[in-house]
């Protein structure tokens, strides 16, 4: 049973986003599994000043609203994703400055290793071609690719990570961004990780869990 501590600790971490300068207005959204049910920020609102009543709870299952809230448009994926990995609890869609400079670019990275806090935190980011905002084959491109990774790049639209909770999502988005400044601001004269060290960061990051 989804409770009132449960949608205000929702809020708060929706806020906790919105200051670590992850989404402009309402560009982003966030959901939260509990239990069977999960708390889906509603659409057209903005995280940064989220409230209770603009947070939908759905079955995860089904899909639908129980509260009268509509959830965000992109609602089909975030449960999608849940439902596909039971390891997931928390999936959020974000537009931060640099990452959404590299889902513009015509041509985009092969790596994004550039530090050992990507692939270590991160892991492999997958790009997905553009698909309208809301659309089933956006929705299923994203389910698709989180099947074996936790970090989207969206073509010409924005990101996407998950992970077991909010601190999990908060780091894995950040150092996203991270990543996407350096690549920016080296005006591509950047350098990535050897394979080698990629794949020994990658077992510590299996190790560790």
């Amino acid at each position: 049973m989804i409770t009132e501590e449960n949608i205000e600790y929702f809020v708060t971490q929706a806020h906790r986003y919105g200051e670590a300068g992850l989404m402009l207005c309402s560009s982003g959204n966030l959901s939260w599994r509990v239990g069977e049910k999960a708390l889906v920020s509603g659409t057209g609102s903005w995280l940064p000043v989220l409230t209770g009543e603009r947070v939908a709870v759905c079955d995860v299952v089904s899909g639908l609203s129980e509260n009268g809230v509509r959830p965000s448009m992109e609602c089909v994926f975030h449960l999608g994703v849940m439902r596909e990995r039971a390891d997931v609890n928390v999936v959020l869609h974000f537009q931060s400055e640099y990452a959404t400079v590299v889902a513009c670019m015509k041509e985009k990275p092969e790596s994004f290793n550039v530090t050992l806090e990507v692939p270590y935190h991160v892991g492999e980011i997958v790009v997905i071609p553009y698909y309208c905002p809301g659309s089933p084959e956006l929705a299923q491109a994203v389910i698709d690719g989180m099947r074996e990774h936790d970090a989207v790049l969206m073509s010409n639209h924005g990101q996407v990570v998950c992970g077991k909770d909010f601190d999990d999502v908060l780091q894995r988005a950040l150092f996203f961004e991270m990543a996407c400044r350096i690549i920016v601001q080296s005006r591509g004269r950047y350098e990535v990780l050897g394979k080698k060290d990629v794949e020994n960061l990658k077992r510590l990051r299996l190790n560790s869990r």
